[in-house]
């Protein structure tokens, strides 16, 4: 695909479209670049964490050990949960309690995202949030097509390869060592925020069966008392927690996936500061609980999640089932085309350009969203049963196409992460030593774009 943008500066347009929609990889404030810096920071320690549960779990349950970690997985903790439907084993417990903490923090995320961050602007969340439709429909189309004559209930699983999990992605952007403009950065965050976003709202709509009114209503007491006294500037831990764990509790037993109860958690909390505050309570307790959900809740859940046995010709029966067929060919396919394709059509009507970046920076991402874990085995639990054999199929399908969509992506970004050091560098450049970056102190900071000398400032023709 040719890049459609300039290495040398053009001549000031007439009329020139507001920067905003005509480049929507440009930087953002440094308070913004801040934020963001520190997310994605804290992410890729979470990322890499993720990664070794995951691997812990493979080697273990290939191991000749591999009963006891069945048996970890089935133990129940709590034989006398049965009136709240809480007799349910570790694994379970993983995925409904732990993960619960995560879709916490995806709520508080979205929020942040919609209230004070990217996705307020309708002009700068328009190409992320197209991208990230694309990049789910074009993965479910691919999954369907390659199912469409499976029978035996395969078209249950159409929205595994739909998910990104960004603290994975970010795990291999730590690996490669890639320095990613910010405005490339804030791009795949928002994608992915979008993409949580779509995720919850297909576990809620798509993978619910029965639903208990009753208790479903029932939670949302202690969901506005927690509301409330967020709003009244209350932050008790002694009586928000239990009223999330009510909340949470009650949620599991309408029949409704308990994570959903998360992120309805993380939008009740305010995100603009009180007078006299620096940060606003959401900024707070994302800054609190990320580091439980990147750094414990998630990867405890990939340890359980991910040990899948391949021995005795597993992988072999994985490799002829359409189910993990489409699976792979959705992440690793479907994600590409998807956000690529949409980004297109998006600068080929809106007449964006991709400021100072090229379609090969946009290649490289798309496949890194083509990394699938969480919400990927997430989704294949409830679409196949927890510990079926084609739930078996679904994991290992999404180790093998994360791992394909991230030795792709790595082949192409390490080929450019030379010209990242150097946008990177510029970016951080601070002559006059107070903290804030140069090039965010201008009036309207300039895109960086690449010459043969290194990446210089590309003139402003939007005044």
């Amino acid at each position: 695909m040719a890049d459609p943008t300039p290495t040398k500066a053009s001549k000031p347009d007439k009329n020139p479209t507001p920067p905003e929609s005509r480049r929507p990889f440009q930087l953002s404030s440094w308070a913004e670049a801040k934020f963001i810096g520190d997310v994605l920071r804290t992410e890729t320690v979470g990322g890499g964490l993720l990664l070794l549960g995951a691997v812990i779990a493979l080697i273990w349950a290939n191991s000749t050990w591999g009963d006891t970690y069945e048996s970890l997985g089935q133990f129940v903790p709590w034989a006398g949960g049965e009136p709240l439907y809480l007799d349910i084993n570790l694994a379970h417990w993983a995925a409904d309690g732990l993960l619960a903490i995560f879709f916490f923090v995806v709520g508080l995320e979205l929020k942040r995202e919609f209230v004070a961050g990217e996705l307020r602007s309708p002009r700068r969340a328009a190409l992320p949030v197209v991208a990230a439709i694309g990049g789910m429909t074009a993965p479910a189309l691919i999954y369907v097509l390659i199912n469409l004559n499976t029978g035996d209930g395969a078209l249950r699983g159409w929205a595994i390869p739909t998910a990104t999990d960004i603290a994975f992605a970010l795990a291999v952007l730590a690996v490669i060592g890639s320095h990613l403009p910010q405005g490339l950065r804030a791009f795949l965050l928002t994608l992915a925020v979008v993409d949580d976003l779509l995720a919850i709202t297909i576990i809620a709509f798509f993978y619910t069966e029965q639903v208990n009114f009753l208790a479903l209503g029932g939670s949302l007491l202690p969901l506005l008392i927690f509301a409330l006294l967020l709003r009244a500037g209350k932050t008790w831990w002694w009586a928000l927690i239990p009223l999330a764990a009510v909340t949470w509790t009650l949620m599991h037993a309408s029949g409704v996936h308990a994570t959903i109860a998360g992120v309805l958690l993380g939008f009740m909390v305010p995100v603009l500061p009180r007078k006299g505050e620096h940060h606003g309570l959401a900024e707070h307790f994302e800054h609190l609980w990320r580091p439980v959900s990147a750094g414990f809740a998630v990867p405890v859940f990939a340890f359980f999640a991910a040990g899948v046995s391949l021995r005795d010709g597993g992988i072999g029966s994985v490799l002829t089932d359409p189910v993990a067929i489409g699976v792979i060919a959705g992440l690793v396919l479907g994600k590409t085309i998807g956000i690529l394709g949409a980004t297109a059509l998006m600068t080929r009507f809106t007449r964006a350009d991709l400021g100072g970046l090229k379609w090969v920076d946009l290649l490289g991402v798309s496949l890194l969203a083509g990394i699938g874990f969480t919400v990927s085995l997430l989704i294949g639990e409830l679409a196949f049963g927890a510990g079926s054999d084609r739930d078996a199929h679904v994991k290992a399908a999404v180790l093998i196409g994360s791992l394909t969509a991230a030795l792709l992506a790595a082949v192409i970004l390490i080929q450019r992460n030379k010209v990242y050091r150097r946008i990177s560098a510029q970016e951080q450049r601070d002559a006059d030593g107070d903290g804030i970056p140069d090039i965010y102190q201008q009036q309207d900071p300039p895109d960086v774009t690449e010459s043969a000398d290194g990446p210089t400032a590309a003139p402003d023709d939007s005044r």
